[in-house]
């Protein structure tokens, strides 16, 4: 047998188990904060400022509803991962003495954990597109300049930040499911 697609020794899953909660839960609130942006879609006349110029169009309303749509699929597409996971390891577990650790396939293991947390992270990138367009329409267009300009780029900051901590600490994470030799 290809000792690559069995396993041999016992890996600790209670970290496992503990990292896909997490990405469940985050994903959780994403998907709440994407319900809300759906709530609050509709363009007020008079939150855009006066000048019609700086008023979004109709395509931008649009584009808002569909990266809505997208990043919501993306999240439940790791949220339906990292809880296939998560079962496949407790089914695992509850038949193995020892509760925190547990037989499992390790390269299954780290490609199911990379494909929850790319999909998070495209979620997040929708998400994050689409708050750009509700920006635009509750206080104008990025051509206006002003608050539209900085709420963005305080946006993008700020995502592009965390974005940049959970990607580091994904592949930090990923160093420790090590293959089998």
């Amino acid at each position: 047998m290809d000792k690559r697609t069995t396993t041999t020794g016992k890996l600790k899953t209670k970290i496992h188990v503990t990292a896909l909660d997490g990405i469940g839960n985050v994903n959780s609130l994403f998907t709440a904060a994407i319900f809300i942006g759906f709530s609050l879609t509709v363009p007020e006349a008079e939150t855009a400022g006066t000048q019609p110029e700086c008023r979004a169009s109709v395509e931008t309303e649009r584009r808002l509803i569909v990266f809505e749509v997208v990043s919501f699929s993306f999240f439940l597409f790791s949220s339906l991962v990292a809880q296939s996971l998560k079962l496949g390891i407790n089914l695992i577990n509850c038949s193995d003495p020892d509760p925190h650790k547990a037989d499992i396939d390790r390269r299954a293991l780290r490609y199911g954990l990379v494909g929850s947390a790319v999909g998070s992270i495209v979620g997040c990138v929708f998400l994050t597109l689409s708050i750009v367009y509700f920006i635009q329409v509750k206080l104008g267009v990025i051509s206006c300049g002003g608050k539209t300009v900085w709420s963005i780029v305080a946006l993008g900051l700020g995502v592009g930040l965390g974005l940049l901590v959970y990607v580091s600490t994904t592949a930090y994470a990923l160093i420790f499911i090590k293959e089998d030799a």
